[in-house]
């Protein structure tokens, strides 16, 4: 390129002037000619080619074929399984082998209509957890919720957590403390009967 003024009138952030060709995309720091600023200008190669001229946009339909309820200029492909509206290939949502659109899908999720569609989701892992943790206010319960704790974690460890994913730390915890409490239930029960036994003896 010749040392012109930049078709894009690329400006100098000093001094606001036209800065030529010549200072684009050097490897160097350069002097604009007007103020003595030193710069570096980089430019995307596509954007110092001249201008093409462009071509009329093609069609999206063609002549008898059906077009998107949503999009009218994009073609259908699939009929909504519910409402039965025409729907483009960026409206079909595939829901395990039904297509429906965008509007029956929220309405078949606030109502609830949708098996395949979850709403919300049971985290096994809190529940574990809590189940271990808060019977220890009140010690006598951990006989009841620790092996529950127990069937918890071993029943539902490949469960599905949430949408983002989480640790199975909290599994980890629950079980070691309820078996944890399992322990304490068996040594006490043996030593209480050990005692009683030995109190018997010695009448």
């Amino acid at each position: 390129m010749d040392g012109s003024a930049y078709p894009g009138t690329l400006a100098c952030p000093a001094c606001s002037k036209a800065l030529p060709a010549a200072l684009i995309n050097t490897p160097d720091l350069e002097r604009c000619p007007a103020c003595l600023t030193r710069i570096l200008v980089e430019v995307y190669p596509a954007q110092l080619a001249p201008p093409a001229i462009g071509s009329a946009g093609e069609a999206l339909l063609l002549e008898g074929e059906s077009s998107c309820f949503y999009h009218v200029t994009k073609r259908a492909v699939v009929a909504c399984e519910s409402c039965g509206r025409f729907l483009c290939a960026l409206c079909d949502v595939d829901l395990n082998g039904r297509h429906l659109c965008t509007a029956c899908l929220q309405t078949g999720k606030r109502k609830g209509k949708l098996k395949h569609l979850e709403n919300r989701r049971t985290l096994y892992d809190r529940m574990a957890l809590m189940l271990a943790l808060l019977p220890m206010l009140i010690f006598y319960f951990t006989i009841l919720t620790a092996p529950a704790t127990i069937y918890v974690v071993l029943r539902h460890w490949n469960s599905p957590g949430t949408v983002v994913g989480r640790g199975r730390w909290r599994m980890v915890v629950a079980f070691i403390v309820a078996t944890l409490q399992i322990i304490g239930w068996i040594v006490g029960i043996t030593l209480i009967v050990h005692y009683a036994g030995a109190g018997r003896r010695h009448q």
